[in-house]
């Protein structure tokens, strides 16, 4: 097996980074945990785990309208929350920012607000194959109720968006085209400038599931020049829970409300309701102050490491996997996108990757099986879902040796 000095990995120093994460010190079965299932959720350092205790232990109380010192110190942390997360991905103002509680969430908001307004008979909605579940559904549901039609974009064999169907299928009737930044299930990431530019040259507006790239420090809404961005908490080192949609101050000033209740409105009486400026608008009901203190405190640790470098160790992590699976026989990776995060999706001729994932657990060693939320997807590659190893900064190449080590103990048994 080929070591870490031979393959050069890029000089970033994880090891010292995973003394801030308490989870990825124990064992699980009777082993060191080696956790690569970093794209489902990534593990939370101290600093995090710390804020959110913090609040609870100091400063618990409702936002915005109480008239004491808790009060006051909790408002105050959660629109400093806002104002962290509104500099993370470069937004203008920090009213564009509007909670959530993940992208799964952003993408309903989107669709049932933007979607029921703007689409009627004859519109469509270009979704690519690469999308998660939760940026095609809630689509087919506005659909159906707007007589709109959500078609598909195809993909090429590489998992990366064919972008020459996507400009045959561009014209003036379609009104939004939803992609993420970057696949959960392959790593692909998409050129979402580029295809910001195809839709709005025919008068569409795009929306970004950034879920897997917010970590990577991908997002930066204005050089991206898209209308919605959607990330989520936990994928960002932050707690589960808390996200945020970013729109077009344009766009959500004209949308209405998703949710009646507290906090979104300015006057309410049985003659009729007024709504309240953005970002409120949109945050009906006591928020979830807690881990919006949580994820600007994981925005704040991540301020402190090169993301950059960063990524290119991830890179590396996925580099080694590609050369190590080169010596197990029967091993075919899902996908090969021409830029891609450290994520590696793989089969392996003649087990099930359910039984691989047990496996390697039984090793300490946690990945993902399945179709990852992706069944249309996985239906392109005609499988029934993948083994999938996403790796974070805290990975090791040691982690990479100890995951084939666990691959190749199941070809001996399994075979």
């Amino acid at each position: 097996m080929r070591s870490a000095e031979s393959l050069k990995l890029p000089a970033f120093d994880a090891e010292r980074l995973r003394a801030d994460f308490p989870i990825l010190q124990q064992e699980v079965n009777g082993h060191p945990l080696v956790y690569l299932d970093n794209a489902a959720t990534t593990q939370k350092p101290e600093v995090v785990i710390e804020a959110i205790a913090n609040y609870y232990r100091r400063d618990n109380a409702n936002v915005h309208r109480g008239a004491h010192a808790l009060s006051d110190r909790a408002t105050a942390a959660f629109e400093r929350a806002r104002d962290t997360v509104a500099r993370f991905i470069n937004s203008p103002t920090a009213r564009q920012v509007i909670w959530v509680r993940g992208t799964t969430e952003a993408i309903n908001l989107v669709a049932h607000s933007w979607g029921r307004s703007e689409l009627g008979p004859g519109d469509k909605v270009l979704v690519s194959y690469l999308e998660h579940h939760s940026d095609i559904v809630p689509w087919q549901l506005v659909c159906a109720a707007t007589g709109a039609e959500v078609v598909a974009i195809p993909i090429l064999e590489s998992g990366d968006i064919d972008m020459a169907a996507l400009d045959e299928l561009l014209d003036e009737r379609v009104k939004l085209v939803a992609v993420n930044h970057v696949s959960n299930a392959l790593g692909t990431v998409n050129p979402v400038k580029d295809i910001a530019a195809k839709a709005h040259a025919v008068g569409a507006k795009i929306l970004v599931d950034g879920a897997q790239a917010a970590a990577h420090g991908m997002v930066d809404v204005q050089a991206l020049d898209c209308d919605f961005y959607a990330i989520s908490g936990h994928k960002l080192y932050g707690p589960t829970g808390i996200g945020a949609l970013w729109g077009r101050e344009t766009l959500l000033e004209a949308m209405p409300p998703f949710l009646g209740g507290g906090e979104m409105i300015e006057t309410v009486s049985f003659a009729g309701t007024t709504f309240n400026t953005l970002p409120f608008k949109f945050e009906a009901g006591t928020p979830n102050i807690a881990d919006a203190i949580g994820l600007a405190a994981a925005i704040d640790y991540l301020d402190g490491i090169d993301l950059s470098a960063a990524a290119a160790h991830e890179r590396a992590l996925l580099a080694q996997s590609l050369e190590l699976a080169k010596q197990v026989e029967g091993l075919r990776r899902i996908g090969a996108p021409n830029e891609a995060v450290g994520i590696f999706s793989f089969v392996l001729d003649g087990v099930h990757p359910s039984d691989l994932g047990m496996l390697l657990d039984q090793q300490g060693i946690a990945v993902r099986t399945g179709h990852h939320c992706t069944q249309p997807l996985m239906d392109y590659y005609q499988v029934p879902g993948t083994v999938r190893a996403s790796y974070a900064l805290y990975n090791t190449a040691q982690d990479v040796e100890r995951l084939f080590e666990g691959i190749h103990k199941a070809v001996r048994l399994f075979r």
